[in-house]
């Protein structure tokens, strides 16, 4: 369980701000939206900053917050319409939309802890990048690139591509894999599994869909391959 503190305007509990939230075991303190309130508050593992509204003002304070010094996640919760203005010179280390499902929000809170606190003992600055036959996945940006092509994908997209690419040549289960990257939470049939997986390799393109490869009656694996492109295709769905 993490401790989180929520600046917001809002007079309401945390749920009005951010849903999920109510679905997680995090321990939630609300402030002003202010960083004068962040003198006398208690240690926490992530600062998050309302900002469905004034966008300026939101700005500003997580501005202030950073300049200030903070030694922990600061993440922007927004709407939408706050993607399109938000950018990397406000200060936060993540976003999150107000309408993220307990997963998500579990997930970018568990990295957004997780690069902080490597930065602060002084870890490898390129332990959130993984490298592998041509991809590059970065979890700080949330891209994916294949041999210098960007891909466009999804988050769910993202999230189960970098889970395999994290354990190159290890088989699991699509019950597995929608515990690892949709959570337990989710209620959907595996069958989520395999079109998230024919949509990944869709967007790897012919030469290199067979770096997630199927393994017959058990289900995926993602496959290094040599220096040269894969040139085979991948293997018949289950």
């Amino acid at each position: 369980m993490s401790h989180l503190l929520l600046l917001t305007k809002s007079t309401q509990s945390s749920v009005e701000v951010l849903p999920a939230l109510a679905l997680l075991p995090h321990h939630v303190k609300i402030l002003p939206a202010e960083a004068s309130a962040l003198l006398d508050a208690p240690p926490c593992d992530a600062v998050l900053v309302d900002g469905r509204h004034d966008l300026a003002q939101v700005r500003s304070l997580t501005r202030v917050i950073r300049t200030t010094g903070i030694e922990c996640a600061l993440i922007l919760i927004l709407t939408e319409g706050g993607l399109a203005v938000a950018a990397s010179d406000w200060g936060m280390d993540d976003v999150i939309l107000t309408t993220a499902g307990p997963a998500e929000l579990e997930a970018r809170l568990r990295l957004g802890i997780g690069r902080v606190a490597a930065a602060l003992d002084g870890g490898d600055p390129e332990s959130h990048v993984i490298s592998s036959s041509g991809l590059v996945v970065d979890d700080a940006t949330y891209t994916a690139k294949l041999e210098n092509r960007t891909l466009d994908l999804t988050f769910k997209e993202f999230e189960l591509l970098k889970f395999l690419a994290q354990h190159p040549g290890r088989v699991f289960t699509r019950q597995q894999l929608l515990q690892e990257v949709w959570g337990y939470d989710y209620f959907g049939g595996t069958r989520t599994v395999d079109v998230h997986v024919r949509r990944l390799r869709a967007k790897l393109g012919t030469d290199n869909e067979t770096l997630i490869g199927t393994v017959r009656n058990v289900g995926y694996r993602f496959v290094a391959t040599t220096s040269e492109p894969a040139r085979q295709t991948a293997d018949a769905e289950v």
